[in-house]
């Protein structure tokens, strides 16, 4: 087979095969760009932090909690009241800052009206559950984990720590979206977080063996032609 006849069956299969994932990045990065990145990381559903002083009087001594000891204590205000979120030995535990009464983990009841205090939109409440495996969508987080979901456009879904009452995720449809349309875009179709895994790199040496057989045909047809015109 002469090299130009090879070039360009080579060129007409690598552009077959190719074109198919060229036109996932085309879309998937269409659709990355076209919306905002805030909005995909979901920071319109969340309520901005209130910055209100707790008042320290009468507040119990967070070292006293747990008899093992603590690595951190963070005092914060949940649900209307002082609360210590404490990284003990155990494990994460929420107490009643006031009383010193251990509150994780916390039920349904506080998961619910935990997440409607955090929630920014306008819609109630759909369902509450608490998950032992982690979704996808929430791959490595730590289990068990309540999940409560919105009423309203794209699905709107907090994640609440039953340890600690604390936000751990915040997921919508357009978050979703964009979490599949990156896979296609890296071609990480399993954990969807590796951007230098063998299957992108092959097919980023096929495009540029596409673009460098067609830019040699392209030479070739126009000497060709030059061939052609002197000989006439």
């Amino acid at each position: 087979m002469r090299l130009p006849a090879l070039a360009r069956k080579t060129h007409k299969w690598l552009a077959l095969i190719i074109a198919v994932q060229a036109v996932f990045w085309m879309l998937s990065g269409l659709y990355m760009t076209a919306v905002h990145i805030d909005i995909i990381h979901g920071d319109h559903l969340v309520r901005a932090p209130r910055q209100q002083p707790i008042a320290l009087d009468g507040l119990v001594e967070p070292t006293s909690l747990v008899p093992g000891g603590t690595h951190a204590v963070r005092l914060g205000a949940q649900l209307g009241q002082p609360v210590y979120v404490v990284d003990a030995i155990p494990g994460r535990m929420l107490f009643d800052a006031r009383s010193g009464e251990l509150l994780s983990p916390i039920d349904e009841t506080a998961a619910r009206n935990r997440a409607i205090e955090l929630y920014a939109g306008k819609g109630g409440v759909k369902s509450v559950e608490l998950l032992d495996v982690a979704p996808g969508e929430i791959k490595g987080r730590q289990v068990p984990i309540w999940r409560v979901e919105f009423e309203g456009l794209w699905k709107p879904t907090l994640y609440i720590s039953p340890q600690s009452g604390e936000l751990v995720a915040k997921r919508h449809d357009l978050w979703r979206t964009f979490d599949f349309v990156w896979m296609l875009h890296i071609m990480d179709y399993e954990a969807r977080t590796d951007v230098n895994n063998l299957l992108l790199r092959v097919a980023t040496w096929m495009a540029v063996a596409t673009s460098a057989t067609g830019g040699w045909l392209l030479l070739y047809s126009f000497r060709r032609r030059r061939r052609a015109r002197k000989a006439a």
